[in-house]
């Protein structure tokens, strides 16, 4: 097992930038494909982005293609999503997951070790 702790969310404005990050401890890092999902009030939990073990291949939903980036730093043990032009709709629970595999899944029951979570808020 991994243990993920996420850190980096805040209440930010419509337009504005925000820098999550992913600290893993316990098994090998690399040999974990990491992934951003998000959950809203009210909604279920959906993918934010995904990346493969080398950081080589990455997958991102829709909603924030173009605006949100994944990266990981396999030295640092840390997965990070960059994100830009926050809009309101973007304001949920940002959970960071841990799948034990070779390939990218991009459904929640995919990924066996999750974080607490972190809160981020995009006011208009």
């Amino acid at each position: 097992q991994v243990q993920l702790v996420e850190s980096g969310g805040g209440l930010v404005q419509a337009g504005d930038s925000l820098r999550l990050s992913c600290a893993a401890s316990g098994r090998s890092f690399s040999s974990y494909v990491m992934g951003w999902f998000r959950q809203a009030p009210g909604k279920e939990r959906e993918i934010v982005a995904t990346i493969d073990l080398s950081g080589g291949i990455a997958y991102y939903a829709e909603p924030v293609k173009g605006r949100f980036t994944i990266s990981r730093d396999n030295a640092k043990n840390t997965v990070y999503l960059q994100m830009n032009s926050l809009k309101p709709e973007d304001t949920a629970v940002y959970y960071c997951a841990a799948r034990y595999r070779a390939f990218i899944a991009t459904t929640p029951a995919g990924f066996g070790s999750w974080g607490q979570g972190t809160q981020v808020t995009v006011s208009s």
